[in-house]
């Protein structure tokens, strides 16, 4: 059974989630308040998955997943009322995962979650990784299996997309991607963020990746990944 952490001060909204949930071996734990859903996360490590609303007391949800994002790569879905692009733009440029407005069908949302938690691809098979695991350009190291990315031997804290995009750059170097190439290779990202949502993921991952300077605009076209060093 996966565990969801729900914040959102709607408490009739968590009641019937919680219901319909276990019909899909999923388990919610839910938080009116951020600071308590903050408390949460940090003390109860069996959460996959969290469902933020913007709408909150004292802090938005921006601001909680701004926070997250410092120390936490935990998957992040925005739940809300506010359903405006630039909100959904803001969401994605921040580190969430995915955006569903409200009112919204259950369903939709039990299937986003589990395309969230697939895409995490976290597996207990084993720690242990092989060569086939690993994609390395001088001291930049994806490593597959433990879902983990180094640079000069410092872990990187990526979003699920970033990891996404990075991976696709490595196993593809040189060859240049268009935006709707991007948005279908990394399968889950809404057509609604439209090619605007990749310019700004491609952004936060150049950021992630400096000083290196390997991830290159192809004017007419989108992007591709020069390598910093040979194999």
């Amino acid at each position: 059974m996966h565990t969801i952490l729900l914040i959102d001060d709607d408490e009739r909204l968590a009641s019937l989630l919680s219901k319909y949930f276990s019909r899909y071996d999923l388990k919610l734990v839910s938080e009116t308040h951020p600071a308590q859903g903050i408390e949460q996360l940090k003390n109860n490590d069996d959460i996959e998955l969290l469902i933020l609303d913007i709408m909150l007391p004292d802090m938005d949800g921006f601001d909680v997943c701004r926070m997250l994002r410092k120390w936490n790569d935990l998957p992040i879905l925005m739940l809300t009322a506010r359903g405006e692009v630039m909100d959904r733009i803001v969401g994605l440029e921040i580190g969430a995962d995915d955006y569903l407005s409200k009112p919204f069908e259950p369903r939709e949302l039990v299937a986003r979650i589990y395309s969230i938690l697939k895409r995490v691809n976290k597996s207990n098979v084993s720690s242990t990784s092989t060569k086939d695991d690993i994609l390395q350009w001088g001291q930049l190291i994806l490593d597959k299996r433990k879902h983990q990315v180094c640079l000069n031997q410092v872990e990187l804290k990526l979003t699920n997309k970033e990891y996404a995009l990075l991976q696709l750059f490595l196993e593809n170097p040189e060859k240049s991607f268009d935006r709707d190439e991007i948005m279908n290779a990394l399968s889950g990202i809404d057509a609604e963020f439209f090619s605007r949502s990749i310019d700004i993921l491609v952004s936060r991952l150049r950021n992630k990746l400096k000083p290196l300077k390997c991830i290159q605009t192809v004017w007419g076209k989108g992007y591709r990944f020069i390598p910093p060093n040979n194999k």
